[in-house]
């Protein structure tokens, strides 16, 4: 299952409930303001550094590099463009977008 979050875990607890919701194996995409969760400073305080075992984390990077966050990913996280979001979403049965 793909997993989509675009609020900021400062703004919403989106990302906390699909950390929690998440099974083994699952990948979950940071888009819009969710990317601040993926740099090295959000992945600690939001809980994505402990999903990093058990979930595949990914990053739309175009959306990371327009709030200035590039280089300041965690590791882990893995970036991805727009041609592979498109991937991402045709490679999963299914999609769960969190609001």
């Amino acid at each position: 299952m793909l997993h989509i979050v675009n609020k900021s875990p400062q703004q919403s607890l989106a990302l906390q409930s699909c950390l929690r919701v998440a099974q083994d194996g699952h990948t979950v995409l940071l888009i819009e303001d969710a990317v601040y969760a993926a740099t090295a400073a959000g992945a600690d305080s939001c809980g994505l550094r402990e999903a990093l075992g058990r979930l595949k984390l990914c990053v739309l990077l175009p959306d990371l590099e327009a709030r200035g966050m590039a280089a300041h990913r965690a590791g882990g996280v893995e970036p991805v463009d727009y041609p592979g979001f498109v991937d991402l979403v045709a490679g999963h049965s299914t999609t769960q977008s969190w609001l």
